[in-house]
């Protein structure tokens, strides 16, 4: 029988770089994404790629979603974990600038959305005695950057939430992967980003690419999947794009 995994953050980007590079390796997929439209394209690319496929829109830091995303990969059969790969950033204010809605928005999406995976899906794993989760996250946890302070507020808990999950259920390989500064949504948010830390992160991020460091998103996928064959060595530990 095929694994399925769980992917949030799966229609664009990274998430649906990682939905084909995934599929192509051979795991059925449950997606899911908060913009109905384009994940549902991204659910019909992966199964032309002949593994099974489905989606659950929302949002994935509300408890039905993850309730709903977890029971969909029990019933495609071969649950073995999943990816937490969806994130918002809303850069450019300083932290004390954001708006609350925006302030807890990234929180939810970064945070609050991979403990509500793990809250579903955990019970299940753990039972099974395997399996494998990856949170994707960030240099910005360890990071002052002006202009994307709630952003590495939330990805430090979010890899602080993997290691201790690591820590509790061992049987479970979980780590953090860090896809490494990829052409995305995000690095354009960053790039025109309004706001007083604004000029900061145009210097840094046009920086980027202006010099040519950009990944694409194809790259950090591709990476991660060859990477999870691997991911007992990397539990309760950081894993990079280089590591692949």
């Amino acid at each position: 029988m095929k694994k399925t995994l769980i992917l949030t953050g799966a229609s664009r980007g990274i998430g649906r770089a990682l939905a084909m590079a995934l599929a192509r390796a051979g795991y059925n997929l449950v997606l899911n994404a908060r913009s109905e439209a384009p994940l549902q394209a991204v659910l019909e690319e992966v199964r032309s790629l002949g593994v099974a496929g489905k989606a659950v829109v929302g949002n994935a830091a509300k408890s039905e979603v993850a309730r709903a995303l977890v029971a969909q990969a029990e019933a495609l059969g071969g649950f073995f974990g999943y990816i937490h790969n969806a994130g918002v950033l809303h850069p450019g204010p300083l932290v004390f600038e954001l708006a609350e809605p925006l302030f807890m928005e990234v929180l939810e999406a970064n945070l609050l959305a991979g403990y509500q995976l793990a809250r579903f899906a955990y019970p299940l794993l753990r039972q099974q005695g395997e399996g494998v989760v990856v949170y994707v996250g960030s240099g910005a946890a360890e990071s002052n950057l002006p202009g994307l302070g709630a952003y590495a507020v939330a990805k430090a808990a979010e890899e602080h939430l993997a290691r201790q999950l690591a820590a509790e259920v061992p049987e479970v390989a979980c780590f953090i992967y860090r896809p490494g500064v990829v052409e995305t949504d995000m690095q354009r948010q960053a790039r025109e980003a309004q706001g007083s830390a604004a000029p900061v992160l145009h210097q840094v991020f046009r920086g980027y690419k202006e010099g040519g460091l950009l990944l694409s998103p194809e790259q950090a996928a591709q990476a991660l999947v060859r990477l999870l064959p691997r991911a007992r060595s990397f539990h309760g530990k950081i894993a990079t794009w280089r590591d692949a």
